[in-house]
Order: structure tokens, then sequence, then C-alpha cells
């Protein structure tokens, strides 16, 4: 097992073979790979927070993880973007899962669970968007649970 860093093309298109819920993030300031034998088995993508008031120059947001089921390799992934992001400076890394989502490689990477958040049409939606409008690809009308791991000197 080997981790480095991968193009937001070759994730975006992991993301797309192999995700079960979500498309790929419109952009991302880096992301990761995990290889097995040379073989990609998992990407981490992480970005600018999608959420503004998270948005402060010092939070990067894993936007999406994605595994072919390899043992261990989210957990991997997670703990590999939270080293690079503190090495590149910044003091806290946010994530969702939905509601119904264990969190165990979270947590295996030292995140801890802040808040559980309501469903809602989108991630994007106002609270009076309405119910057609949704995009049946990802997390419109699912409860979420928002994690983080910061910086501890």
């Amino acid at each position: 097992m080997k981790i480095g860093p991968v193009t937001f093309k070759e994730a975006c298109r992991f993301v797309s073979t192999h995700h079960r819920h979500n498309k790929p993030p419109r952009g991302h300031k880096f992301s990761i790979a995990l290889r097995v034998n040379g073989e990609i088995v998992g990407v981490a993508m992480a970005g600018r927070p999608v959420a503004r008031h998270f948005d402060d120059g010092l939070t990067i947001e894993v936007n999406r993880t994605c595994t072919d089921g390899f043992r261990n390799a989210n957990s991997m992934l997670y703990g590999a973007v939270w080293r690079a992001a503190k090495a590149m400076g910044y003091e806290r890394c946010i994530t969702y899962t939905q509601a119904d989502e264990s969190g165990v490689s979270l947590r295996a990477a030292g995140f801890i669970r802040v808040k559980e958040l309501p469903a809602r049409l989108s991630w994007a939606a106002s609270s009076v968007a309405l119910k057609d409008m949704r995009d049946p690809v990802g997390n419109g009308g699912v409860a979420r649970i928002l994690w983080e791991i910061k910086r501890t000197s």
C-alpha cells in the first residue's frame, strides 16, 4: 500500500466509477490516492469548505473519499489528508457523513463528531427551495454529521 498524490482528473474518474451516492466535486485544493500494486484502491479529495462560515483560510474540507472496498483504505486516506493539510498550515479539517454512516474511519483517523445536521433538499438549497429542483445524485434530503480534527499545538 502506498499513499501519494493523484490528479484531479484521475480522482474524479475514480469517484465517478466507485462512489455509491455522490458525483465528483467541482474542484479541489489537492487529492490523494491509496495504491496497491500500482492500482488505485481509494481517493480523498480536499478543498475549500462548502459552508461559507467555515471558509476562513485555515480550514480545509474533505469533500469526497471513495474506495473500492479495500480494508482500512478510508481511514488511511483521512489520515493522509490531515497530515498533508497540517504540513500546508491548515489548523482544522472538516468533513460530513450521512447520518446513517458509522464514522468508524473518521474516528480511526482522529476526527471527532461535532454536530448533527437535519436533512435539507441539497447542500446548497435554501429553506424555501423547491423539492423538484433537487439533484437526484448527492446528499439532498439526507441528515448529515459534521466531523472535525484540529491542530493540537
